[in-house]
């Protein structure tokens, strides 16, 4: 099962807002939208893991973090987020992060998710 963290998207809002619509205009049926949305996390997961190779530094201060179900969820205040000649202050960050899948050529991998507060 791969996990739905991306469904709180600008991309998988849109996604739960077309579906929405067409199941109101009786166009498909909730279990089809169902079965969508579980695709979705599967694409977005699989893509994100294998093809997105962009690195992003960060800093700030921890407000408050939690450990459960083996998910991490950070919030943090006056972040800075850095990549190579870009530079985004944000007052306040929500992060989760979760478990990915180990392959015998990765050490660990974690899909992480930020929402800015």
């Amino acid at each position: 099962m791969a996990y739905q963290l991306y469904r709180n998207t600008t991309l998988g809002n849109s996604l739960q807002e077309s579906l929405d619509e067409l199941i109101q205009t009786q166009q498909i049926t909730p279990q089809l939208a169902l079965q969508v949305l579980l695709q979705f996390d599967k694409a977005i997961n699989t893509a994100l893991a294998n093809r997105v190779r962009n690195r992003v530094n960060f800093k700030g201060s921890l407000n408050t973090y939690r450990f459960c179900d083996n998910v991490w969820t950070f919030v943090l205040n006056d972040v800075e987020f850095r990549e190579v000649t870009d530079l985004v202050k944000v007052d306040k960050v929500k992060i989760v992060a979760c478990d990915g899948k180990k392959t015998a050529f990765e050490t660990d991998v974690v899909s992480l998710c930020f929402y800015l507060i």
